[in-house]
C-alpha cells in the first residue's frame, strides 16, 4: 500500500511576514504593559505591606512579582516559538510556548506553596499578629482594580493572537485580581478586630497561586507528551475530511498538539481505480480544506484504496 504525501500548499493559518510582525508587536506590547503595572504594584504593595504590618498585602506583592517572571518568560519564549522550521525542528518551534507555560506553572506552584507555608507559621502564633494600618486597604483596592483591568486587556490580546502562553499569562493576572480581593477582605477583618483574617487571606492567596500553577503546569506537560485535541475538534476535522470530494471514508485520525496548533495524521479511503495523480489531487484538496478551516499546522495522509 502506497503512502501519498500531498505537495505543500499555501497555509491560510500561517500569517505572512507583515501579519506576523503585527502579531509579535501586539503580544510584546501587552506583555510590556503587564511589566509596567506589576513593577508599580509589587513595589507599592511590598512597601505598604511592611509599613502597615499586613502579611496578606506582602503575599499579594510576591504574587505580583511572579507575574514579572512570567512576563519575562513570555518575552523570551514568544519570539522563539515563532521561529521558522529548520533541520533540527522540522515542525517548527511552536512548543517553546508550551515549555515556557510549564516553567510558569512550576514557578507559580513553588511560590504559592511558599506563601501558604509562611501564612501557616504566622497562624501558629496568633498573639504576634499586629493590627494593620488602614492604608493597606486602600492599596488592596487599587491593586484589585488595576489587576482586573490588566487581565481584561491581556486576555483580549491573547485571544486575538490565539496564544496559549498569553492566555496563561492573562489568567495569572486574573488570579492576582482575585488574590487582591481576598487580601482586601482579610484587611477589613483585621481592622474590625479579627487579626487572624490577614494571615488567613495570605494562606488563601498562596493556595490560589499554587492551584493555578499546578493546572498550567499539568496541562503543558500533557501537551508536551503529545496530547491530542478534544473530541469536538477531532470530530470537526474528520467531518471536513469526509466532505472532501473523492473521499469515501476516514479512519485512524490522530492529532497531537504543537504549541497552539495541531499536527494531524489520517487514513483516507478513495476509489481504488483512480490513478496516483487523481488520488494525490484528492489528498491535496483534503489537506487544504483542513488547513483553511481548523487550527492545524500539518496534515499527513495515507491513502487506502477501496
Amino acid at each position: 500500500m502506497q503512502t501519498v504525501r500531498p505537495a505543500p500548499a499555501p497555509d491560510p493559518l500561517v500569517p505572512d511576514d507583515a501579519d506576523a510582525a503585527l502579531r509579535t508587536a501586539a503580544g510584546s506590547r501587552s506583555t510590556w504593559v503587564s511589566v509596567a503595572v506589576n513593577v508599580a504594584l509589587s513595589a507599592l504593595q511590598f512597601t505598604i505591606g511592611i509599613f502597615s504590618g499586613s502579611q496578606g498585602l506582602i503575599a499579594d506583592a510576591l504574587h505580583s512579582l511572579t507575574d514579572l517572571v512570567s512576563d519575562a518568560i513570555v518575552l523570551v519564549a514568544g519570539p522563539l516559538a515563532r521561529r521558522e522550521a529548520d533541520a533540527d525542528h522540522p515542525y517548527g518551534h511552536h512548543r517553546f510556548e508550551t515549555a515556557a507555560t510549564l516553567a510558569l506553572g512550576v514557578l507559580m506552584l513553588v511560590v504559592g506553596l511558599g506563601m501558604a507555608a509562611t501564612a501557616v507559621v504566622r497562624l501558629e502564633t496568633p498573639e504576634a499578629i499586629p493590627q494593620v494600618h488602614g492604608v493597606a486597604l486602600v492599596v488592596a483596592v487599587v491593586a484589585l482594580i488595576a489587576k482586573e483591568g490588566l487581565f481584561r486587556y491581556m486576555l483580549a490580546v491573547a485571544r486575538r493572537l490565539r496564544s496559549t502562553l498569553l492566555v496563561a499569562n492573562a489568567w495569572h493576572a486574573r488570579s492576582d485580581a482575585a488574590s487582591s480581593l481576598v487580601v482586601g477582605i482579610g484587611i477589613v477583618g483585621n481592622l474590625c478586630g479579627y487579626p487572624l483574617l490577614d494571615p488567613v487571606a495570605a494562606l488563601i492567596v498562596g493556595g490560589m497561586v499554587a492551584r493555578m500553577g499546578w493546572t498550567f503546569g499539568w496541562d503543558a506537560l500533557q501537551d508536551l507528551m503529545d496530547r491530542g485535541a478534544d473530541e469536538d475538534a477531532v470530530a470537526a476535522i474528520g467531518l471536513t475530511l469526509a466532505q472532501t470530494p473523492g473521499v469515501r471514508g476516514v479512519h485512524d485520525l490522530r492529532t497531537r498538539r504543537m504549541g497552539d496548533l495541531l499536527a494531524v495524521d489520517v487514513h483516507l479511503e478513495v476509489d481504488g481505480g483512480l490513478t496516483v495523480e487523481a488520488a494525490h489531487a484528492i489528498t491535496v484538496e483534503a489537506r487544504q480544506r483542513v488547513m483553511a478551516g481548523h487550527e492545524v499546522l500539518s496534515v499527513m495522509t495515507h491513502l487506502d484504496p477501496v
